[in-house]
């Protein structure tokens, strides 16, 4: 196979962060373009080029452009492995790899945007303390599942092994943290948030 041509257009703390630690997890070589994060303007005309919403992630590959963070991560680990971090249709942990990876976006990502919001990004004025309550009801039950559906009995969330899902999860477990509404979780999810931050790819994804 041909030396991949990847660039990853990135911001810290985005969600840019979940395609870096999947490129670095798997040793793919790629471009990191840093995308200046200004408020109503991500990136300016010529980013809107590449992403017309101004989100990040982007993520090129040749001629092809992904704009979805974990659309990006299953594509890198079901085309570009074997790796690993993609859990194959006739392995048991199928099943749960596809639900956890999508969890944390689909289940978590509304609740977890509104804390972020309502706590930290909004001018004060704008925030709405009885919705940020509601959120934070919502997380405490996405956090009370991880600790039982998903890690009760294992160290990972999928096929007893770090995989895409524990990508797509902790990242919303880091957002969290960097709001200072982390501490309450279950021990067990706080246990794995550190198991899983120890590794060498999450450092470099998230340095900056």
């Amino acid at each position: 196979m041909p030396t991949p041509d990847f660039t990853l257009y990135h911001a810290p703390m985005t969600r840019s962060i979940r395609v870096r630690w999947t490129l670095e997890e798997m040793g793919l070589p790629y471009r990191l373009e840093t995308v200046k994060f200004t408020r109503g303007d991500v990136g300016g005309a010529e980013y809107r080029q590449i992403n017309p919403m101004q989100k990040i992630p982007a993520f090129r590959d040749g001629d092809r452009v992904l704009l979805e963070s974990l659309a990006i991560v299953q594509y890198l680990v079901t085309k570009y492995g074997p790796t690993d971090l993609a859990v194959k249709p006739d392995e048991p942990g199928y099943g749960a790899w596809l639900e956890w990876l999508h969890f944390g976006e689909a289940t978590m990502s509304m609740s977890v945007n509104l804390i972020l919001a309502h706590t930290t990004l909004l001018p004060e004025e704008q925030r709405n303390p009885g919705l940020a309550k509601w959120a934070r009801h919502e997380v405490d039950k996405h956090l009370n599942m991880i600790a039982e559906r998903g890690l009760k009995g294992h160290d990972y969330l999928a096929a007893d092994r770090f995989t895409a899902a524990d990508i797509s999860v902790v990242y919303m477990l880091y957002l969290l943290k960097l709001v200072k509404q982390f501490n309450g979780a279950p021990e067990p999810v706080r246990a794995y948030f550190d198991r899983v931050a120890a590794r060498e790819a999450w450092r470099k994804a998230s340095a900056d």
